[in-house]
């Protein structure tokens, strides 16, 4: 796994070959944040990262600028993991949350210029996640989220849905906080 740009751009860290998650593809993920460039900008953002596995797109998020992320991940190897990466980096710039990402959400009270989730793709409650995002109003009213998912979900009638991108068998939904005129 390495961090694409930014100011730790170009370092590496091995995952373990025990570990569950799939990170998101180097190739995947540099094309979403080339999207992503005309949407946010990560200097002094405020980003929450949920499931975020192996803690690669917290530590891009770190590396671009962003003022505070939240990572939120269960399991407990993974937040280890993102724990010793951030270490590795000597920053304070993310916290590393070891918790349900479904009970952070219910008790949220902050807002975030960016929200990325990358849930697992067999989660019977993935559809669900874009709703509790609006109803809980945790983007900020310029914010943006990006949900990662398979190929079998399409949110493009979701009034919050801005644009769908796909890289291979990686499936990305981009969502405002404003809702569409014809949404």
């Amino acid at each position: 796994m390495r961090i694409i740009t930014g100011i730790y751009k170009g370092r590496h860290f091995d995952i373990p070959r025990t570990f569950k998650a799939r990170p998101t593809t180097d190739f995947a993920k540099e094309n979403i944040f080339n999207v992503l460039m005309q949407y946010v900008d990560f200097e002094d953002a405020q980003a929450l990262d949920l499931f975020s596995g192996t803690g690669s797109i917290s530590l891009e998020l770190v590396s671009r600028g962003c003022k505070q992320v939240v990572s939120v991940e269960m399991d407990r190897d993974h937040h280890r993991f993102i724990q010793e990466c951030l270490k590795k980096l000597n920053t304070d710039k993310c916290v590393p949350i070891r918790g349900d990402v479904f009970r952070f959400l219910k008790s949220c009270k902050q807002q975030y210029d960016f929200i990325f989730a990358d849930p697992p793709y067999a989660l019977k409650e993935l559809p669900q996640i874009p709703d509790i995002i609006f109803e809980r109003q945790l983007l900020t009213e310029e914010g943006l989220f990006v949900f990662e998912h398979g190929k079998d979900y399409d949110f493009s009638a979701h009034p919050h849905f801005l644009e769908h991108r796909s890289y291979g068998s990686v499936n990305f939904t981009l969502f405002t906080a404003k809702e569409r005129a014809d949404g």
